[in-house]
């Protein structure tokens, strides 16, 4: 006779517990207001806690929990779509000016292309996603050390093309400040995304 599977609770607890954070940026980057990323997010990790046996290889747990945030985005995207109803006349609403940060994102993601392919994996894992240097080691398959060193030679290179191609930035450099008063690539990073 087969026993039953013990409690996974344990073992997800955990899960939830270490990998909370991460997730929640995921599930933030996807709907505007912090508390729908929340529901988002739990409504994910419920999904996600009837299927825990299923997924054989936990380490790929973030990989399946990922898919579910996404996959249940777009179902209340779509549910959100079948309730919008036509109006005669639009609500004055302000409108902000959004030009500024597309612009700088436009500008970060051009620049992120001059890194090499695992240097912007690096900077994307440890700076977007918030892995430890263990963790992002794991996951490109790298040494930690490794992974500081190309840290700190794609930030370096970041922070170089952005003042190249920044026009703000450059007026601080001709100012005569040393070039680490710049804005840090890592902040830039966040701020624009």
């Amino acid at each position: 006779m087969h026993a039953p599977d013990p409690d996974p609770a344990p073992d997800f607890d955990e899960y939830v517990r270490t990998r909370h954070d991460a997730l929640l940026r995921r599930a933030r980057s996807l709907v505007p207001d912090p508390m729908d990323a929340q529901d988002l997010l739990q409504t994910a990790l419920l999904r996600t806690y009837g299927r825990w046996d299923d997924i054989v290889d936990k380490q790929l747990a973030d990989a399946y929990v990922r898919r579910v945030i996404i996959n249940t985005r777009t179902e209340w995207w779509r549910a959100q779509k079948l309730q919008e109803l036509p109006v005669e006349q639009f609500p004055d609403a302000p409108v902000g000016d959004c030009a500024e940060q597309h612009a700088q994102r436009a500008l970060l993601m051009d620049i992120l292309r001059v890194l090499a392919p695992q240097q912007r994996s690096v900077v994307l894992l440890r700076c977007w996603e918030q892995m430890s240097t263990d963790e992002t080691a794991a996951a490109l398959g790298m040494a930690p050390g490794t992974v500081k060193s190309a840290l700190h030679r794609a930030l370096t290179r970041l922070r170089q093309e952005w003042q190249r191609r920044d026009p703000d930035s450059g007026s601080a450099s001709a100012a005569g400040h040393d070039a680490r008063d710049a804005p840090h690539p890592r902040r830039q990073l966040m701020e624009v995304f």
